[in-house]
């Protein structure tokens, strides 16, 4: 007779405590990574080449009095509500990258210890001492609460040093940053609000975060997060193109598409959008393949005075070489063989549009001419046709080439690349603009929800981490695949896990995924540590056992550290969590409260 146990029931509750998918300000252990010395170790000072490091990140130090003076200067030359949005915006950056920061050096942590090592940077920094009050945390089911009280804030010392007290917040960078940092780490947008602050004759400032679909009017919060809301809401009702745009029932998956994003390098994109929207300049997009290059002409177009007229997509790649000419011109009846009607080009639908021509670098020389003159004289014709045609059209063109280097190799005529270089626009890769990562993660996820009826309930945190360090040779694109993918493996009322992350035959491995050296995501040979630390129970939960190998690894570490937990659990890479936990599967739990009194 086998000595095999029978087949064990897993207890969703069990696994999702040692995934480590929630926590409390009650998890806390300050003997736990990354302690505040060990955070303060993380920042280094090299005074011979100029540089301060915050880990792998570079800092410097400035003024409190100067940033003082540059909010002075940006709420008198923009006012306070574009003061307030850029301000938030550089704070939610931070914050997304101190998550990274930490997430990376102190992966094994407990996530509860993670989170709180947020405020105790932030503190670190300079900034704000901070101090929890409380905070609850569900990565797995999207649930945050968390609720901060803020002392010293050098945001307000400068506020009332030069506008007294007033009846407003006035903690935006800070507000920025706790938000950035919570979002990175629950992997959806998290929002904080400033409920009580020094600059309104509080004691001090104390701050409560919620998902942003949680708070009342949370649209007037996510307005500073993201330039695209802030630009609409401050335009005035003559704005009568967004109007039209929503009213637009027949309008396509695409026109609805919204950007998504906060980092730096977006807001800089949205931004060039804006100033030339309002003329006809011709627009041309550069960058990586994946990247949004028609959601941003889209945007450009809904928000231009050609609004209300037809935006025309092209795709120059393709359209063979001898339907370039109709397509874009139009055709006569009876100019070729098939033609048994007249058929007008992109070109003339377009009139009083927007032209969008997508991979213009893929047309041939010859195209390339007759493009040319459509462009220079505003006036095309038809295919087997014997009269010019006027339009008025604005071209935007996009390409993921550099046209220099085709101008240069001679696969693209230089005095088309300068008839259509007017304005250009680069659009970074996603890799440089991981700040909007855990935005487009909830846009995409909610988005593939409804589209398949799924009930997904957020990402854990590996899934989080995984997709914050991914390179994304794909970019947006590949990212919205991913997602995609991961709704459709995932069961309902779980979250989005590493696993799902990849295509299906990842079902036959016994592991997850985990990160190359070149960060992408790879297929593990062998269990992670996940897995390993799932509790298999049964109905009448009984504990399983340890193998005798692991069971001395832990007891000797234990020993070795003199019976502290948090330091044997760091010496071997584990929480304490974990190193509690397992000690006790073994039967030691007297050495553990031994050790507590």
């Amino acid at each position: 007779m086998s000595n095999m146990a029978e087949p064990t029931r897993i207890s969703l509750a069990a696994i999702r405590e040692k995934a480590g998918l929630f926590g409390t300000s009650a998890d806390l252990d300050e003997g736990s990574s990354p302690t505040v010395r060990e955070l303060s170790e993380s920042l280094s000072f090299s005074p011979g080449d100029g540089r301060i490091w915050l880990d792998e990140q570079r800092m410097m130090l400035v003024h409190c009095a100067s940033m003082g003076a540059l909010r002075h200067e940006m709420i008198e030359a923009f006012g306070i509500e574009h003061t307030r949005a850029m301000l938030t915006r550089v704070g939610f950056a931070s914050g997304v990258r101190d998550a990274e920061l930490i997430q990376k050096r102190w992966p094994n942590s407990h996530p509860s210890i993670v989170f709180a090592a947020g405020p105790r940077l932030h503190s670190l920094e300079g900034v704000v001492k901070v101090l929890p009050v409380r905070f609850d945390f569900d990565i797995g089911a999207g649930s945050f609460y968390g609720e901060f009280l803020w002392h010293d804030s050098s945001e307000d010392e400068e506020h009332i040093r030069r506008y007294g007290i007033g009846s407003e917040p006035v903690c935006w960078m800070q507000l920025g940053y706790a938000s950035g940092y919570a979002t990175a780490f629950m992997g959806k947008m998290i929002v904080y609000r400033e409920v009580e602050c020094r600059a309104m004759g509080s004691p001090h400032c104390r701050v409560i975060g919620k998902p942003a679909g949680e708070w009342d009017n949370g649209q007037e919060d996510l307005r500073y997060f993201n330039a695209d809301l802030f630009a609409q809401s401050q335009r005035a009702d003559g704005a009568a193109k967004i109007v039209h745009a929503k009213r637009n029932a027949k309008k396509s998956p695409e026109d609805s598409a919204q950007l998504v994003g906060a980092s730096g390098s977006f807001n800089v994109v949205r931004h060039l959008v804006d100033r030339v929207a309002s003329t006809d300049a011709t627009v041309l997009f550069i960058g990586e393949s994946g990247v949004g290059k028609e959601i941003f002409a889209r945007t450009l177009h809904r928000v231009s005075k050609r609004a209300a007229r037809p935006f025309i997509a092209l795709n120059c790649a393709a359209i063979p070489d001898n339907l370039i000419e109709s397509e874009l011109f139009g055709v006569e009846k009876g100019a070729f063989t098939g033609a048994m009607a007249s058929r007008p080009g992109r070109f003339e639908r377009a009139d009083g549009g927007t032209l969008f021509l997508d991979e213009i670098a893929s047309l041939s020389m010859v195209a390339q001419g007759k493009l040319l003159r459509a462009v220079q004289e505003r006036e095309v014709e038809r295919v087997g046709g014997t009269k010019t045609i006027p339009t008025n059209v604005r071209i935007v063109a996009a390409t993921n080439r550099d046209l220099r280097d085709e101008v240069r190799a001679g696969r693209f005529r230089e005095d088309l690349f300068f008839r259509l270089n007017v304005f250009p626009i680069n659009i970074p890769p996603l890799r440089e603009r991981r700040d909007d990562i855990p935005l487009l993660m909830e846009a995409f996820a909610n988005r593939y929800c409804d589209l398949h009826n799924k009930q997904v309930t957020g990402f854990t945190q590996r899934a989080v981490e995984a997709l914050l360090k991914y390179d994304f040779p794909g970019n947006i694109r590949e990212l919205q695949n991913i997602v995609e993918r991961a709704v459709i493996l995932t069961s309902d009322s779980f979250p989005i896990d590493v696993s799902n992350l990849a295509l299906g035959e990842t079902k036959s491995q016994s592991g997850g995924m985990s990160l190359s050296t070149a960060g992408r995501l790879e297929l593990q040979n062998s269990l992670s540590s996940f897995t390993e630390d799932i509790a298999f129970v049964s109905s009448t939960d009984q504990p399983f056992s340890l193998p005798d190998h692991q069971t001395e690894i832990y007891l000797s570490a234990l020993e070795a550290a003199r019976g502290n937990v948090a330091a044997a659990a760091r010496s071997i890479g584990i929480t304490r969590a974990q190193l509690a936990y397992r000690l006790k599967q073994c039967g030691h739990r007297k050495r553990i409260q031994g050790q507590k009194r």
